[in-house]
């Protein structure tokens, strides 16, 4: 039995704690907050709860992966889920809207062809078609398995297949998510709803690879799914199945340092002096809380920078939510240039806001709200990291006018709203400006993969968004699965089977 100190208690490092502790070890998991969950939070006040951070469950098999390995209780006994339906309805810039339905190519394609018109559907069933194509040659080393030596066949190989494209007398493939957009849907709302899939994970669809197709296709294929209570609810159950396997959690506890003796890993050093021994340490820190964490075993991969944050408008309503209102809008951006040019160009914005593209999440859930006669629902826009206080706010004052074309009587029934701003999150998961990690993607000279889980220190791992295969639920979660692999089997693991 091992000693594993693990630093952070967000959604990857409490994966592997529990994973740890079910394969014999004693782990101690010290997090510098007084709680658990990283950026799953939740604001609670006057009987309104919530979610500050990702609202629906992508991929909820590899939670379920994480509760079945390490217990009795399967995940749907700890929480409940249940499938978003329609998957998001889409209100463009022209006033057309659109219902999708989950996890249905055949209701996508009819909703498409109604909506758009004739042919716009079978464009973009096309479109899953080859996305498929990408996710099948791209999941195992993406998600599966541990980041290899041999990692740059990743960074120059795009999976994506895409369309032959003749312009100029040439033949080109697309490259950026952007030509797969222009080239291959050719449509102004399907690229909007191609480019929203980017916008919402933190890319500039401009410059992201074409391999983000996987993005769509992965709601597409697994669906979107939604946590009764809110995707605290789903932390709170992944806190309590490391408790019930003798996981020790210290809250209140920044660590400020790694011991090494004989060349590996051997502990932390605490605020204040206390020292915790350990024989393996695992690290889910954002890049820089750390000022000691040594380059990962892959440190050619290029490090993340400067990449955006998440605002996020909480809405306490006046009024019970209407019957067959959709659990999810995305209402689009009149401006999508201006927009990416607001969040992605050089140097901050000043005062003002700019036209966002605004998710509505509207769930249907007693368990927010203090009684029938009222709703809590959710604004979020990707915005800069380190926006200030002033871009917020007038940020905020911009979503809701956005989100009126959703909620038509938004204003009156409004009593009251709160911003959760970069520096919220900053504060929740240590990263700078409230960055947020995006998934790992292939191609595009490695700038979307992460380092890797094993660092040039023997006995310390990487885990969480930050790490490989980088951001989002289901990524966290494989994270907590790899680091686990590479502990318990050894340098050899290969990833699960």
């Amino acid at each position: 039995m091992a000693r594993i100190a693990v630093i952070g208690a967000g959604m990857g490092a409490m994966a592997a704690a529990a994973r740890l502790a079910v394969a014999g070890h004693r782990v101690t998991v010290y997090e510098r907050t007084e709680t658990y969950g990283g950026a799953v939070r939740r604001r609670e006040r006057d009987g309104f709860a919530f979610d500050t951070g990702p609202g629906l469950l992508p991929l909820p098999a590899v939670w379920r992966d994480l509760f079945l390995k390490t217990g009795k209780e399967p995940l749907e006994a700890c929480v409940e889920l249940t499938q978003v339906d329609p998957s998001a309805r889409h209100v463009f810039a022209d006033g057309t809207e659109v219902s999708l339905p989950n996890a249905s190519r055949a209701g996508v394609v009819a909703a498409l062809d109604e909506a758009l018109g004739s042919g716009a559907g079978d464009r973009w069933g096309d479109f899953l078609v080859r996305a498929r194509e990408a996710w099948d040659r791209t999941r195992r080393p993406l998600l599966e398995e541990p980041l290899w030596p041999d990692w740059p066949v990743l960074a120059e190989r795009e999976p994506y297949p895409s369309v032959p494209h003749k312009k100029l007398l040439r033949t080109r493939r697309a490259g950026t998510l952007a030509e797969v957009g222009a080239w291959e849907l050719r449509e102004p709302r399907l690229i909007a709803l191609l480019e929203s899939h980017a916008l919402a994970y933190g890319l500039d669809p401009r410059v992201a690879p074409a391999s983000a197709a996987v993005l769509p296709y992965m709601e597409h294929a697994f669906g979107a799914w939604y946590v009764r209570g809110g995707i605290r609810e789903l932390a709170r159950a992944v806190h309590e199945r490391c408790l019930a396997r003798r996981v020790e959690f210290v809250f209140g506890a920044e660590v400020t340092g790694l011991l090494e003796k004989d060349g590996r890993a051997a502990g932390v050093e605490l605020a204040g002096g206390t020292v915790a021994e350990a024989d393996f340490v695992v690290a889910g820190v954002a890049p820089g809380a750390l000022p000691d964490m040594p380059p990962r075993t892959t440190g050619e991969v290029p490090p993340r920078h400067g990449l955006p944050s998440r605002l996020t408008v909480l809405l306490a309503l006046r009024g019970p939510r209407p019957q067959g209102t959709p659990h999810r809008t995305v209402v689009h951006t009149a401006d999508r240039e201006g927009e990416l040019e607001a969040v992605f160009g050089a140097g901050l914005p000043g005062p003002g806001a700019w036209h966002p593209t605004v998710t509505v999440l509207r769930p249907d859930d007693p368990r927010l709200v203090p009684d029938s006669g009222h709703e809590a629902a959710t604004l979020t826009a990707t915005v800069p990291a380190s926006a200030s206080p002033q871009s917020c706010a007038d940020q905020a004052e911009a979503m809701i006018t956005a989100a009126e074309r959703a909620i038509p009587d938004l204003r009156s029934r409004l009593l009251r709203h709160e911003p959760y701003t970069p520096a919220d999150i900053a504060e929740a998961t240590g990263a700078q400006g409230g960055a947020i990690p995006p998934p790992a993607l292939a191609a595009a000279g490695g700038r979307l993969l992460h380092p890797s889980n094993s660092t040039a220190l023997p006995g310390l791992f990487a885990v969480g968004g930050w790490s490989h295969p980088g951001g989002g639920l289901p990524h966290a979660g494989m994270s907590g699965a790899l680091v686990s692999g590479l502990i318990v089997e050894g340098p050899d693991f290969r990833g699960s089977q």
